[in-house]
């Protein structure tokens, strides 16, 4: 990769440019990827945050280095790459906040927080026994980022966790489970969480096999995508009052008003939140200045995942 000390850089506004506003010979221009283009080529475009793949159309005709996406899912992403382009993920970014939320959601959950909420905004005192965490089995599907952090995050709650990953192997902790093994796996469990990318092998993975398998009063956890579960079949198995769900993410996204999911009993939503929080910006512009540097110095990037099409 060429050296090259005079950047020109896209950021989509002025909270990432704080960042990098120290950095000698770098020309940082604010588009947020609405209306044309400022300029004809870019060294680095940093897009939008939780856009629609299809705003990436914006850059189709310009030459650009390295698109740096604020995101760590790719997916969908590809048929909008310019020609020559590096695309590289949010990796170090989102993993933390989103475990963060994870153990917020299962613990929720399990502890029935939301039904007392209601029932003290009600003015009612009436507790009453929940399945709690301790000495629980988790299943952990997908072992990335994200799911390596909600591991750690696990590991103080007294919980037996199984993890599953693409393929059958073994690391430093133990065993992990060939996903072709979830049709066994998936039935021995009090909680089992979903954190794999969204890819063709893992559409609707979690269908209504998937889900009739679960364990009766079990918890299911959605980190991943929305299309990796059928919206259909989880209403389904939770109106039933079979198994549980608490969701960050959902299909489809935004979830309609009227939405069945809304008000579900047994159903945990929050809004697609894993990584947002303070913690976010300023990990992103760490990235960011990680990025430049290895541009400026002829280094390959971090994180690249996709390249556009020569």
């Amino acid at each position: 990769m060429s050296i090259d000390p005079h950047l020109r850089i896209s950021l989509p506004s002025d909270g990432l440019a704080k960042y990098v506003d120290d950095i000698d010979d770098l020309e940082v221009i604010i588009w947020d990827l609405e209306g044309a283009s400022p300029a004809d080529s870019f060294d680095i475009v940093v897009p939008p945050y939780l856009r629609p793949v299809e705003q990436l159309a914006a850059l189709k005709e310009l030459r650009i280095r390295l698109i740096q996406s604020q995101m760590i899912g790719f997916d969908g992403v590809q048929p909008f790459l310019p020609a020559g382009s590096l695309y590289a993920n949010a990796a170090s970014v989102h993993e933390t906040a989103t475990a963060e939320l994870t153990l917020a959601l299962i613990l929720a959950s399990q502890r029935g927080l939301g039904d007392f909420v209601q029932r003290a905004q009600a003015g009612e005192w009436k507790p009453d026994w929940r399945p709690g965490l301790a000495d629980a089995r988790v299943l952990l599907v997908g072992y990335g980022g994200v799911g390596r952090a909600i591991c750690d995050r696990l590991e103080p709650f007294e919980v037996e966790v199984v993890r599953v990953a693409s393929t059958a192997r073994s690391d430093e902790r133990g065993l992990l489970h060939g996903v072709n093994e979830l049709p066994e796996l998936v039935g021995e469990f009090d909680v089992v969480i979903v954190a794999v990318p969204l890819l063709e092998s893992t559409r609707g993975m979690v269908d209504d096999d998937f889900l009739s398998r679960m364990r009766e009063g079990s918890l299911l956890v959605n980190m991943a995508r929305g299309p990796v579960v059928d919206t259909a079949a989880l209403v389904r198995h939770v109106s039933s009052g079979r198994i549980r769900a608490a969701l960050d993410v959902v299909d489809p996204e935004p979830l309609p008003a009227g939405h069945p999911l809304y008000g579900l009993p047994g159903v945990l939503l929050t809004p697609h939140v894993g990584g947002r929080t303070n913690a976010m910006q300023p990990r992103m512009g760490k990235l960011l200045r990680h990025q430049i540097e290895c541009l400026r110095t002829g280094k390959e990037p971090i994180n690249l995942v996709l390249a556009g099409e020569a």
